[in-house]
């Protein structure tokens, strides 16, 4: 026999605010853990095969991402005034304006690192790169693994809380969460066995940089220094 709550969820539609509310938990899903996360793997995995994969990983983080990101938190900052309940007053609400932040403070980041260059100070650490790359690399992975709590959060405790469960999430979702979250976990660890690769490629190119470094050095000194020997009269 069917359940009675399953047939009362079935015979009404939802309403005006859990459809606005269903959108913004589609948005931030895909914008969290699905876009993000294909930006992070193109970055990954391209650059130890190509030298172009930056505006890839540009045009999905920033480009799509950023819309979504944003639509996101305006939306829900939209149905949290429909529904009463006050602005960054709960674990989902907070974590909301976290992720933006973050999410902004990448983008800045990383456009920091690629325009701007520190050649001598490259040289002092592995790889020739700094600080603020490893940086970048895992406040990436933060904000990923964070979008991911809370779209478990929103699924497993906001839904409910703030419709009051007429509609309740259904399984699927669910499974989806897990099923995106162990792929991602998949797919980034095994991106990982690329790393000695990506290493002796850098390390490479350090020494072919330093060697060209040299030998304009050495040009400039000769360029400088050398004189002719009639001009010494030696001859």
């Amino acid at each position: 026999m069917a359940d009675s709550s399953q047939t009362v969820q079935l015979n009404f539609p939802l309403s005006s605010f859990e459809v606005k509310l269903r959108t913004h938990a589609h948005l931030g899903f895909f914008a969290y853990m699905v876009v993000m996360p294909l930006g992070i793997f193109i970055a990954r995995y391209a650059r130890t095969f190509t030298n172009s994969w930056f505006w890839p990983h540009a045009i999905v983080n920033f480009v799509i991402t950023g819309p979504m990101v944003f639509a996101t938190f305006a939306m829900g900052y939209q149905v949290t005034t429909l529904g009463g309940e006050g602005h960054f007053v709960d674990p989902h609400q907070k974590m909301g304006l976290a992720l933006l932040i973050l999410y902004i403070m990448q983008v800045l980041l990383g456009t920091f690192i690629h325009y701007v260059k520190f050649p001598a100070l490259r040289q002092g650490f592995p790889g020739g790169r700094l600080p603020q790359n490893y940086l970048h690399a895992i406040l990436g992975l933060t904000i990923v693994l964070m979008g991911a709590w809370q779209a478990h959060y929103g699924l497993w405790i906001e839904w409910g809380y703030v419709t009051g469960n007429g509609h309740p999430v259904g399984y699927q979702c669910k499974q989806f969460w897990t099923a995106i979250v162990v792929l991602f976990v998949l797919f980034y660890v095994a991106g990982l066995a690329l790393l000695p690769r990506q290493f002796r490629q850098e390390r490479a190119a350090a020494a072919r940089q330093g060697g060209r470094d040299r030998g304009s050095k050495l040009n400039d000194w000769v360029q400088k220094n050398w004189v002719p020997l009639q001009d010494n009269g030696a001859l």
